[in-house]
This record gives structure tokens, sequence and C-alpha cells, in this order.
């Protein structure tokens, strides 16, 4: 059963910007390259069979493109031990009608997400419970600007636990529309 999940990819640029506040941090699992991204929706397991039910739904969403910004550093947890350090994002008002047109479409075609709320991140770094403060790293980077993020398409990922961590794989992608404006009824 593939554990999966919607998202939008970080181009390099921004990546890089990122990697670049890893340092020693007692606890911290600092994510690799390949492991940063924003999550619209995580469904968890889903049964085989039900992924092109996913893929069905996904392209009902019809939202246009629009650009993000990848600014600030913030914490789940407190800061002297937290539990992830995360990246914001800015100019997140089209990346909310996409994650609810998104979770509009999941419900519809009676799936469940995993959980309730939206708080849209790129997660750093995931601590263990010995997590060490990041209260300095917040001090001289919280206020870092990262980098823009257009936004063309979202994806469906499958996610699948490694030495490493998880390992994100693309099983299809949902190119937005276009055009800013909806069409109108023919």
């Amino acid at each position: 059963m593939p554990r999966v999940f919607f998202g939008l990819e970080v181009p390099d640029t921004v990546k890089k910007r990122l990697l670049a506040l890893q340092g020693p941090v007692k606890g911290a699992k600092w994510q690799s390259q390949n492991q940063l991204h924003l999550t619209l929706a995580f469904l968890g397991n889903v049964n085989e069979e039900r992924v092109p039910d996913l893929c069905q739904a996904a392209s009902r969403v019809g939202a246009p493109r629009f650009e993000l910004e990848a600014a600030g550093l913030n914490t789940f947890g407190r800061r002297e031990s937290p539990r992830n350090l995360w990246a914001a994002v800015s100019g997140d008002s089209p990346l909310i009608d996409l994650q609810r047109q998104l979770s509009e479409q999941l419900a519809e075609a009676g799936f469940e997400l995993g959980h309730s709320g939206f708080l849209p991140h790129i997660t750093i770094a995931r601590f263990r419970k010995q997590a060490g403060s990041v209260v300095s790293l917040l001090d001289e980077h919280g206020n870092d600007r990262f980098g823009s993020i257009p936004v063309t398409e979202f994806v469906l990922f499958e996610s699948t636990p490694g030495h490493s961590g998880s390992v994100y794989t693309v099983i299809d992608r949902f190119p937005l529309s276009l055009d800013e404006t909806p069409a109108p009824d023919q």
C-alpha cells in the first residue's frame, strides 16, 4: 500500500539556501535536497487501486499559476527544544485556495486527509526527543529570504521509508491553469 501526499516541489535555488542553514544542532535530522517540499494534502497509506481515483480528483482542481516567496524560519514546538524547524512561505492566498480546492475534490472522491488545518511551510529539520536549541539559528536567520517559488503544477508523491529518511517519488503531476481568469461558460 503506497504512502502518498500531494505537494509542491521547491526550486533548486531555494533548496540550496535552505540547505546552507544546516549546522550542529543536537538531535537535528536535516532534510536532504530531495526531501524539501511543501505538503498540500497528506493521505497516508492508500490502496494501490485507489491511486487512479486520487489522480482523477486532483485533475479536477482548477487553480491558476502563482508565485510564493520562501522567507522566514519558525518551529513546531519550543525554540529551545523544537519538534521541527521550517521555512515559511508568503504570497499564500492562491496557495490556500489551491489547497482548499484539492481538499474538497479529495473529500468528494471519498478520501480522508491526514489532519485538519493548513499551515504552509517547508520542513528543514526534524528533531529527536533530545532536541537542541535553535534560538541562535532563528535569531541569525529567522527573517532571511530564501527565494521565489513559481507554482505551475502540484504533484502526487509516494513516500517510501529509507535509511536516510523518506524517499519521495513523483507518481503524477497536475498542471495549473495558464489563465488567471476562469473560462466563461459556453
